[in-house]
């Protein structure tokens, strides 16, 4: 009846804390408008729902829903292992091994001897014995060290940062990841003994060493659980059941295995988790043939795993212990800052770095995240004494550094020229302008196409200009080669649409140049080759497929042949168009107040790139594209007036 009670109790411990979970990242997704890190709304989103504010997550919550931390834990794991591709690190292995090395160990020492020498500061510390004082310093030295790979890789993929810097900065960023999963395994031991009162004699050190290689053993054992379960030909989210159940199931192992080896022996054989998932995700990366799809399956998952761990980390902090150590935890920070800064500079001088590179060196490496925090949770399960006030103080710099972390890595990015972020969109000159790359009968047809429809049209070819007969109404430009030259002496911020229709390389670099230069909307591919389709994808392109074009086309003239006609223009006098609303006066005018022509319909809305169900109530807005079918004449007409 007790077992019965408690099941009741936890099952709806759980429901409770997935609405707050759920509400949670709505909330949070409100701090990114104001330019802070979607986790740090999930933690305050957490606090305030916490024990101490709402209490709509009660205290014991942080014991009974372990197995979230836990399996969150495990994902961050993967996360990490997964990004240690070494296919993507040779070329600058030498400047990330020397870097790497030179910020652990400056980071570590520098840190560690500053916490040490400031424990009489620090309130938790002020009453510690000197084994537990040495204990916090050597821990804090560790958690210094880590850096937030999660952080970083989301930050590179927005800005589309390429170069050495980068490549650098991703690799030394997933180095110290994995370092400093080892070297905790190593100085928790240490720490233990220390806190403890035990001499260090070679038992210890033997355990230690014990500990790392059946870590490293276990870790090779979930690199193939791992693969085995990407093998099966099963359901994608099966398979994504599967590799969390597989992370939580390390954490349990880990658990029965310290309590059976201190009962059978009197001394705990701890293995770290984090160390065994990393090295299992290590192997798949690397040693498999899934990464692909292990990949997708990390990213798929990452957010609800990141929603409910970082909202439960919040709801188990303790608030009275956070506002007494919130002063301690600005002077960390400011000691880790300068820590972090010297490692970096000395790095980047004995890797023989460029110099350029020594003012923004440091600024990728302040964010902190998902693997410190990981490691505080485990000190405050490890040591009952003082681990819960440790965790505290943890979190409280970790906070810092996760708000004033990714600004720095971008600014970095920026100032080192490597944002290959998207252009401002052009401002519209009143010229519908197009154009086309290629010549051949397929362009030549667009443009005509076009210029009946009031378009000005300009081509660029790759050809002998005595090879080719220049059409009329036609601008052609005769080029030997595509670069950033070319589209500065044809003022291509002027075209409204671009089409390219050559080879699929160089439809891919000018495809790279609009988007980071021109920042042309409207832009469309022919594909040559189905395997290159991802890539023009991920820059937000059109995409016409020759293979499945005319598939497509002729299933569309079965299912719905009216429709088909109409959208293709074959009906006689009657269009589809999009037309972007310009005009200030319609801005906030619902739908149902326009006064269209009775033969218009509206068929579809695009606002901010996302498509919305309208109704007689939406509201305009400039910038809208509203998708419209009727008589030519009648388009002619809104074209105008909602254009201006």
């Amino acid at each position: 009846m007790i077992e019965e009670s408690t099941m009741i109790q936890m099952l709806i411990l759980i429901a409770g804390f997935a609405l707050v979970a759920v509400s949670s990242n709505q909330i949070a997704r409100q701090f990114q408008k104001i330019h802070l890190p979607l986790i740090s709304g999930l933690m305050i989103t957490g606090v305030l729902a916490g024990p101490y504010v709402l209490n709509l997550i009660p205290e014991i919550a942080k014991v009974q829903l372990s197995f979230i931390s836990e399996t969150a834990l495990a994902y961050i794991a993967f996360a990490a292992g997964s990004e240690l591709y070494l296919n993507e690190m040779r070329s600058k292995l030498r400047s990330i091994k020397i870097q790497s090395f030179a910020q652990t160990a400056i980071t570590f020492l520098a840190s560690g001897f500053l916490v040490f020498f400031l424990a009489d500061m620090i309130p938790f510390m002020k009453e510690l014995s000197l084994g537990d004082k040495l204990s916090v310093s050597l821990l804090t030295g560790v958690i210094f060290v880590t850096p937030s790979p999660a952080s970083v890789i989301a930050i590179v993929n927005e800005l589309r940062a390429k170069g050495p810097f980068t490549q650098v900065v991703l690799g030394v960023t997933i180095v110290k990841d994995f370092v400093v999963v080892v070297m905790f395994a190593i100085i928790l031991a240490v720490a233990k003994t220390l806190a403890h009162g035990d001499s260090f004699e070679l038992t210890s050190l033997l355990i230690i060493v014990i500990e790392l290689i059946v870590s490293f053993g276990g870790g090779f054992l979930v690199g193939k659980g791992l693969e085995a379960a990407l093998k099966l030909k099963i359901k994608h989210l099966v398979k994504t059941v599967l590799i969390l159940a597989l992370g939580y199931l390390v954490y349990l192992l880990s658990h029965h295995i310290l309590a059976w080896s201190e009962e059978l022996s009197g001394h705990g054989l701890y293995l770290e988790p984090l160390l065994i998932c990393l090295v299992g995700s290590f192997y798949v990366a690397n040693y498999s043939n899934y990464r692909p799809e292990f990949l997708k399956i990390l990213h798929e998952v990452g957010t609800p795993v990141y929603v409910a761990f970082f909202t439960l980390t919040g709801a188990s902090m303790d608030l009275p212990v956070l506002a007494e150590v919130w002063g301690i935890a600005l002077l960390f920070f400011v000691i880790r800052l300068l820590a972090t800064t010297v490692g970096a500079l000395a790095g980047n001088m004995l890797a023989g770095d460029p110099h350029r590179f020594l003012k923004v060196v440091w600024m990728p490496y302040i964010a902190q995240a998902g693997v410190a925090l990981g490691l505080a949770t485990v000190i405050a399960n490890q040591f009952p004494g003082w681990g819960e006030d440790f965790a505290v103080l943890i979190i409280a710099i970790i906070v810092i550094n996760q708000l004033v972390g990714p600004p720095f890595v971008r600014w970095a990015i920026d100032l080192v020229g490597e944002n290959k972020s998207r252009a401002d969109v052009p401002r519209f000159d009143g010229v519908m302008d197009a154009l086309i790359f290629g010549y051949e009968s397929q362009s030549l047809a667009l443009s005509r196409q076009l210029m009946e429809k009031g378009w000005k049209v300009e081509m660029i070819t790759l050809s002998d200009q005595k090879d080719v007969e220049v059409p009329d109404g036609i601008k052609l430009h005769f080029v030997t080669q595509i670069d950033k030259k070319l589209f500065e002496g044809i003022d291509a911020k002027k075209f409204d649409a671009i089409v390219t229709l050559l080879s699929d390389e160089e439809n891919y670099r000018i495809c790279e140049i609009v988007y980071e230069e021109i920042g042309t909307k409207q832009v469309v591919v022919r594909l040559n080759e189905r395997v290159n389709l991802d890539k023009f994808v991920h820059l937000g392109v059109k995409v016409i497929d020759p293979s499945t074009a005319m598939v497509s086309l002729l299933d569309h003239f079965v299912r719905s042949p009216q429709a088909t006609s109409l959208l293709l223009g074959m009906e006689q006098g009657q269009d589809t168009r999009d037309i972007v609303i310009r005009n200030p006066d319609l801005h906030g005018l619902p739908l149902r107040s326009l006064r269209l022509p009775p033969e218009v319909i509206i068929l579809s809305m695009r606002r901010a790139g996302q498509m919305i169900i309208s109704h007689g109530y939406t509201r305009l807005r400039v910038g809208d594209i509203v998708t419209m079918v009727g008589s030519n004449s009648s388009l002619d007409e809104i074209e105008l007036k909602f254009g201006n």
